[in-house]
């Protein structure tokens, strides 16, 4: 089984960590911060909007089982790849929707798709998600990580994930890990 990698920046990384993980064929989720201009920030310095990062998950994944435009579809129907620097109630630059490629290959799996969404008209405005290379990838701080998983019950993950992940469930039911 060779592995590959791609990273996500879908909003609140809690969100985004909280789908991935019951994605069958991905084996690692770690939350983090990508294409920033500043070394090992900070989860602070990250949402003060000056480092440039986006908050991101970093996926590894089998391409055997689940193929990459799978993995994008479920990521823009789980966010709003329409609003820039922003999800819900969350608004920075941090929050900005994008999909950071590993490899050139993978750039044009999204570009396709994003072509492909946009002609059939699914949201009322166009999409913002950016397409970029990964320029740089940090990972956020331990207590960020499998975050919904030890704090289903926190305020956040009951009224925003928790929602999100039975859409998510109902939706993409034959994707799920058994």
């Amino acid at each position: 089984m060779t592995l590959q990698h791609i990273t996500l920046a879908g909003g609140c990384f809690w969100c985004t960590e909280a789908v991935f993980t019951r994605l069958r064929g991905i084996s690692a989720v770690q939350s983090g911060y990508a294409n920033g201009h500043t070394s090992h920030p900070s989860y602070e310095q990250v949402c003060d909007g000056t480092t440039g990062h986006a908050e991101v998950v970093q996926l590894a994944f089998d391409p055997e089982m689940i193929d990459l435009r799978q993995i994008l579809e479920v990521f823009l129907a789980t966010h709003d790849p329409t609003t820039l620097n922003r999800q819900g109630h969350d608004v920075g630059t941090q929050y900005r929707s994008g999909i950071y490629w590993h490899h050139p290959e993978q750039e044009l799996v999204a570009k396709a798709l994003l072509a492909d969404l946009t002609a059939q008209k699914l949201w009322d405005a166009p999409i913002v998600t950016e397409v970029a290379p990964l320029d740089s990838f940090w990972p956020a701080e331990a207590y960020h990580q499998q975050y919904y998983a030890r704090h289903p019950e926190q305020g956040y993950c009951a009224a925003v994930i928790t929602p999100k992940l039975a859409k998510f469930r109902q939706r993409f039911a034959a994707l799920l890990q058994p």
